[in-house]
């Protein structure tokens, strides 16, 4: 499932996460050019992969038109696989996905990965405007999958073709944050991405469901998991803590339902929030599941998560306001890699 040029932390590959950050102040057109420059940067440094997220009605986050960013980052960089964290499936006719990563890897062959998700990426009146019914849910994710596998297909079923996307081999990865994509994957022989990075209290229960379950396929023969995690490394704990503010202060805002641009980090996270905000941001952002530390602590952390989730391979989303320290914190994860 990876790369032969691809680097490796102690034999497992590394990728990226990219939330499109739209930072206080900023602009989308901003973060497309900071997103061009760090896939740029990890491709050079050894990254095997690097995806984006397809979230909706979100302020800070530029990657909505999922498939769009794709394209010109695909098209920017030369090796490095590019793909979806994940396209949320429910949100779309099911042959318009395929017409669109049929075209992707069209432009950039053997270089696209296509994640699905079920959730909406958004709120309940966002979904609504996204599909005009909320009859069509993740209850009919199942069938839709099945739908665009087909589209895929050399001999597909059916009068309606995919043009282009028929015959193509494009990679297909489940998402998660629960057991549903967990047991689906393992029934489809598929490989299956878990988001510990803000779900991490389910991540060992459905790993273990997705390897228990397992049925090899034409695409798989074992169980091929890729777990996200939160990397905040800079080169002093105290700018490390520092940095991870802006994470903080982004899920605090969730929590309020009220979000908001990516906020510049603060001196004391404490006078902004309730004790009871802070236990609900801490839940989330896990320790195990969210690494804030300079390279040692870093290097540690990362190597205790592979060996609790066993990962076949990780994910990483560093949500960091100033563009030269995201850079910085993935070259310093570059630098532990093989």
């Amino acid at each position: 499932m990876n790369s032969s040029s691809c680097k490796k932390f102690n034999g497992i590959p590394l990728s990226v996460l990219d939330l499109a950050p739209i930072t206080e102040g900023s602009t989308a057109s901003e973060s497309f050019k900071n997103s061009v420059e760090l896939a740029q940067h990890v491709e050079k440094w050894g990254f095997n992969r690097y995806w984006l997220a397809e979230h909706h009605n979100m302020p800070g986050i530029a990657s909505s038109a999922t498939s769009v960013i794709i394209g010109h980052i695909a098209g920017a960089t030369k090796n490095i696989r590019v793909g979806a964290g994940g396209i949320m499936l429910p949100n779309h006719a099911t042959l318009v996905i395929a017409e669109q990563f049929g075209t992707l890897e069209s432009l950039y062959p053997g270089r696209i990965d296509l994640g699905l998700g079920r959730a909406p990426g958004s709120d309940q009146a966002t979904a609504f405007a996204l599909r005009r019914s909320l009859n069509r849910g993740a209850e009919e994710f199942p069938q839709q999958l099945e739908e665009l596998q087909n589209y895929f297909s050399e001999n597909p079923v059916g009068h309606v073709r995919a043009y282009p996307g028929k015959g193509l081999d494009i990679p297909i990865w489940l998402l998660g944050s629960s057991d549903f994509s967990a047991s689906l994957a393992a029934n489809k022989g598929l490989p299956f991405s878990f988001a510990s990075h803000f779900a991490p209290q389910y991540t060992i229960p459905a790993l273990r469901l997705y390897r228990d379950n397992f049925v090899p396929s034409d695409t798989l023969e074992k169980p091929y998991a890729m777990v996200g995690v939160n990397v905040i490394a800079a080169d002093s704990e105290e700018r490390a803590q520092w940095l991870a503010t802006s994470q903080q202060q982004q899920f605090l805002s969730l929590i309020r339902n009220m979000p908001s641009q990516l906020k510049p980090p603060i001196d004391d996270i404490h006078k902004v929030w309730s004790s009871f905000e802070k236990s609900s941001v801490e839940q989330t952002l896990d320790s195990g599941s969210t690494i804030v530390g300079t390279a040692d602590t870093v290097k540690q952390k990362l190597q205790e998560f592979i060996n609790k989730t066993k990962a076949d391979e990780v994910i990483i989303n560093s949500q960091i306001f100033f563009q030269e320290d995201r850079l910085r914190s993935y070259e310093i994860l570059a630098d532990m890699m093989e």
